[in-house]
């Protein structure tokens, strides 16, 4: 019979639908309770002193639904209820952290001042009640100015998102550079052969070509042709043409061994200087001294001053000089042959024969390419023939090579611009065309093409910005790949008239 009750006993517990013994009133049956309990109490005090008629008319309204929160007793007081066993969360907060909410509050409410020392006060303040700066902490900023970064902080997504997007008005454009030539010029007769140099463009704007037996003086500024000189027998020819640096006087190198000394004003020969044995294919000015190589290999200076012209004999190749080059300070002469060899000389002290200070090795061709750099005055470009095609970059104090591109094709000319950090060069098989190259990367910056045979020598205008090509195809081409932008021009045309106004306010 026990064994009975006790199975009764544990299925009653495990019932769900049964009510629970011994446990807290339900919140409804808690309300109800609440609410009989206050209108008995109403009703008692009413019958005290009303008559049963208003008793029942307060007991009729007392049965519409309360429109007040249970347990304030009609009162209009607000305030958290004080009965046990609420039904609403309120957060636990300390001291501290109510100082602090009260503190941004204020903060962001209040009229700014920008006196330093209510700043730093505020700044103390903040670190003192949160450990941190609340300037720094915030994210967004509602009012007021955008805040900036710290000096030494870097946003690496920052940057690389700005390098990627970068508009194009904002890019620095490349400058526009003619793919034809302003003018081409006939030039028939011109001789093909890679060891001379047959062209060369004065300071005072003429341009000398030899054709054959013939000089010919172009005038660029006018156009008017003018014929120099002839040669006096049909089968000698002009081999190479230098303007000394005012451009008054032109040297002239034949085939007959001679080096000749003009005057392109009065168009009268004023020396025929002989020291040579055979053609003289390169010329080079240093002031008063000319430098003449011959294809012996000798190089001679002369100076044009005095009746014994002959003043020094460089002995450094053994085969045909066909580049010759002065540095502009006229330090250095740098001289190219058929033998491969470029060598450096220093500038001729007294009589005798002088020998190299650095004698380079690396070209496979024949150098004719000899150029210095105007910006950097012991840096040489040197261009090799067919057989190296190369164009090697020089320091020629210490005798590094500073850099090297194969360019493809045999180099005929170099010439370094005076507008830009570039340089240009002239080139013969396969494209026969010129090439400009971003120094010192040696970067390829355009070709210019249009000649259908070799370009034999290159020269540069006055101003730096035209470059004339002479190539077998018996044409003179004029490329205009040096212009300076028109803006920048009267930039600098303003800074010099304002260097000079200031020198001359300061003579005064």
């Amino acid at each position: 019979m026990a064994q009975f009750v006790f199975e009764n006993d544990i299925n009653s517990i495990l019932r769900l639908d049964t009510p629970i013994t011994n446990a807290p009133l339900a919140r409804w049956q808690r309300k109800a309770k609440e609410n009989s309990s206050s209108t008995a109490v109403t009703t008692s005090a009413n019958n005290s002193i009303s008559s049963p008629m208003k008793v029942a008319n307060r007991s009729h309204s007392t049965s519409k639904t309360p429109s007040k929160t249970p347990g304030k007793s009609g009162s209009k007081v607000q305030g958290t209820p004080s009965m046990a066993g609420g039904d609403r969360y309120i957060p636990n907060r300390s001291v501290m952290q109510m100082d602090v909410a009260n503190f941004l509050l204020s903060k962001e409410n209040e009229i700014t001042e920008d006196t330093p020392t209510k700043k730093e006060n505020q700044k103390a303040w903040a670190l003192n009640l949160n450990g941190f700066d609340v300037e720094e902490a915030k994210i967004l900023r509602l009012s007021g100015k955008s805040q900036n970064a710290p000096e030494e902080y870097q946003n690496n997504l920052k940057v690389l998102y700005s390098q990627r997007t970068t508009p194009g008005s904002i890019r620095k454009a490349s400058r526009y550079i003619p793919s034809m030539p302003d003018r081409i010029l006939d030039a028939p007769e011109i001789r093909n052969d890679y060891y001379l140099n047959l062209i060369d463009w004065s300071s005072l704007n003429y341009l000398a070509v030899a054709l054959e037996d013939a000089v010919y003086l172009w005038n660029s500024s006018s156009g008017d042709i003018v014929l120099l000189l002839q040669m006096e027998q049909p089968e000698e020819y002009i081999s190479s043409v230098s303007w000394i640096k005012e451009g008054n006087y032109l040297a002239v190198g034949t085939s007959n061994a001679e080096v000749q000394l003009w005057d392109v004003q009065q168009q009268k020969r004023l020396r025929n200087m002989i020291s040579h044995s055979s053609r003289v294919g390169a010329l080079s000015w240093n002031n008063h001294i000319l430098s003449s190589g011959s294809r012996t290999g000798h190089i001679h200076h002369h100076d044009v001053r005095i009746a014994q012209h002959h003043v020094a004999t460089l002995q450094g190749h053994t085969q045909e000089v066909c580049g010759l080059e002065w540095s502009p300070d006229g330090r250095y002469l740098a001289s190219g042959a058929n033998d491969n060899l470029v060598n450096i000389w220093p500038s001729a002290q007294g009589d005798g024969e002088l020998s190299p200070i650095q004698t380079f090795t690396q070209h496979q061709g024949a150098v004719k390419a000899v150029a210095w750099c105007p910006w950097q005055l012991n840096v040489l470009a040197t261009g090799g023939g067919t057989s190296d095609r190369h164009i090697r970059i020089w320091n020629v104090c210490s005798g590094t090579c500073l850099n090297s591109v194969d360019t493809q094709s045999q180099v005929c000319s170099i010439l370094w611009s005076t507008n830009y950090k570039e340089l240009i060069s002239g080139h013969g098989f396969a494209q026969n065309q010129l090439v400009i190259w971003k120094y010192p990367t040696m970067a390829k910056v355009t070709e210019l093409k249009g000649h259908t045979s070799r370009i034999l020598n290159l020269a540069m205008s006055p101003d730096g910005s035209t470059v004339v090509s002479a190539a077998a195809d018996e044409t003179l081409r004029i490329w205009k790949c040096f212009e300076v932008d028109p803006i920048k021009k009267k930039e600098k045309e303003k800074v010099s008239s304002s260097k000079n106004s200031i020198i001359h306010q300061s003579i005064r």
